[in-house]
């Protein structure tokens, strides 16, 4: 399975915002939309970070309820690790493991977001795998 397929079956739709937003309109904005990340983009949408739950909350600790009236790029990491839409769910996996992510911003070919895959995601897509294994499995020892 593919990262292609994944959004195919859950749609390509994204949250986004500016890195000059305040964290209070991003915290109101996720609980809106009931979401645990948004992808910051420039104005190329070109993702530049992905602001989660966790960051705010981190912010919140450090800085206290003030944080809430700072931009968004005062939290922001500004290493965010994409994958493309031809990458294997394993190929998520993996990165989402390595780098210790739980949300993926997804690139085209210029860079460009065209789709989130969460951690969530990648678990209901690798359980559709295994199911879909599991039957061929039972299909073919019960034709053996």
């Amino acid at each position: 399975m593919k990262v292609e397929d994944i959004l195919r079956t859950k749609g390509a739709r994204v949250v986004t915002v500016g890195a000059d937003e305040r964290i209070a309109d991003a915290a109101k904005l996720l609980m809106r939309e009931r979401i645990g990340a948004i992808v910051v983009c420039d104005p190329q949408q070109r993702p530049r970070a992905v602001l989660s739950e966790r960051d705010i909350v981190h912010g919140l600790s450090t800085h206290g309820a003030e944080v809430l009236h700072m931009p968004i790029d005062a939290l922001m990491h500004v290493d965010v690790v994409t994958c493309s839409l031809q990458d294997s769910l394993l190929e998520v996996m993996a990165m989402m493991t390595d780098r210790r992510v739980r949300h993926l911003p997804v690139t085209d070919k210029d860079g460009r977001l065209c789709g989130i895959v969460s951690v969530g995601d990648a678990v209901k897509g690798r359980m559709e795998e295994i199911e879909a294994e599991t039957s061929a499995l039972r299909d073919y020892i019960a034709t053996a």
